[in-house]
């Protein structure tokens, strides 16, 4: 039940339903969704450690802004850890992986972005999870957490440059091919550039003053240049 109540909240403050800065109280919430304030204190336990509210012991939280510090942040941890991932899959990537992110990615080509959210966010989630399937189970949750800090992000970049997506389709493709062909080095430079291209993306559009010091600096470590 928690889970339910959290993936809906989610998807609320994802979809701009509740945009930031909005207050939301534990029972007002859990009266609209109509369950109790069991399993809605457990969802805005979850929301809060994905950093999508900033929840107060009086049982009501406030949807987070958008800070330009937090995104660059996340995004230089991304490329760092994703980089270290995708270099160590490409190693052993066997024909079942191969056919498994091939399948994601048609997917994600097949979806509407606008129309069906939820749907391409699963794909491009199950797309990045193979990529960096080879890391142990502590790398591959402190990847997954850093994941769903950015789903906000990554929306933030679809709606001010949709035009970008067929460039992201094509990283998406490059990154598929590195993996396919066993290349390590490839993967990294391929999957840094990608995920500082949708940071760098969104921080022009939201805060054009900032210096993405975090994301320029991790991409000059692992994806062997500045973008």
């Amino acid at each position: 039940m928690a889970l339910d109540v959290h993936g809906q909240l989610r998807a609320m403050i994802l979809n701009g339903e509740l945009p930031p800065g909005s207050v939301l109280l534990q029972a007002e919430m859990a009266r609209k969704l109509g369950v109790s304030r069991t399993p809605m204190r457990e969802a805005f336990r979850l929301l809060q450690e994905e950093g999508l509210i900033d929840a107060r012991p009086d049982q009501r939280a406030r949807v987070r802004s958008v800070h330009p510090e937090d995104l660059d942040a996340v995004y230089g941890a991304r490329i760092l850890l994703e980089t270290l991932a995708v270099s160590m899959t490409a190693q052993s990537f066997t024909a079942e992986d191969i056919e498994r992110m091939s399948d994601a990615l048609k997917r994600m080509r097949g979806l509407t972005v606008d129309d069906q959210p939820e749907e391409w966010h699963a794909a491009h989630h199950e797309f990045h999870s193979i990529a960096t399937q080879a890391v142990g189970p502590h790398l591959q949750r402190m990847i997954a957490s850093l994941g769903e800090h950015s789903e906000r992000y990554i929306r933030l970049a679809q709606l001010g440059a949709p035009a970008s997506w067929g460039k992201a389709s094509a990283e998406h493709e490059a990154l598929l091919d590195a993996l396919r062909s066993g290349d390590p080095a490839e993967a990294a430079r391929v999957v840094a550039r990608h995920l500082a291209r949708t940071a760098l993306s969104v921080l022009a559009d939201i805060a054009p003053e900032h210096e993405p010091a975090a994301t320029r600096t991790a991409l000059a470590i692992a994806g062997n240049g500045r973008q």
